[in-house]
């Protein structure tokens, strides 16, 4: 029986996390050396002080907040940089023990693990969602072996 569904959607999803781990490690590395330069906290700090709706109280928190935001933002985006890779490890599992229909329940199990790496409810993980309903799912069929009597009757 061929796997070849099984295989595609594998490797969709693991383009899928590709894509997903060069955005995310993109977008936290720039977002975080624009965060951290001294001329845009410089900005912040004065529009929040010139700011005649906020206290100086209510400014000095919102400024804190913002140096506490800025290491999370780094720290967040680099745990969702490994999670994706996480997913992407256990897809490529996935894909080797389907090809050639060789483990497929443990297939369909390193799909799932993977989908909930990539996201609960991401497009990467409806796609290997729907894989590992397949590698569940689908039966390798039975082949019946015909006996042939020698003996004839009449």
């Amino acid at each position: 029986m061929s796997r070849t569904g099984e295989v595609v959607l594998g490797v969709v999803g693991a383009v899928f996390n590709v894509i997903a781990i060069i955005l995310v490690s993109l977008i936290v590395i720039n977002g975080s050396s624009v965060m951290q330069e001294e001329g845009f906290t410089q900005v912040f700090e004065e529009d929040i002080y010139s700011d005649p709706a906020l206290t100086a109280e209510e400014a000095a928190a919102a400024t804190e907040f913002m140096e506490v935001f800025v290491d999370l933002f780094g720290v967040f985006g680099w745990a969702a940089v490994i999670t994706f890779v996480i997913s992407l490890v256990f897809n490529i599992l996935g894909i080797v023990f389907v090809s050639k229909n060789k483990k497929p329940k443990l297939a369909g199990i390193m799909f799932i693990v993977g989908g909930v790496f990539a996201g609960i409810i991401s497009l990467t993980s409806i796609v290997l969602y729907v894989a590992a309903i397949m590698c569940f799912v689908r039966k390798t069929p039975v082949k019946f072996e015909e006996e042939y009597s020698t003996e004839q009757t009449y």
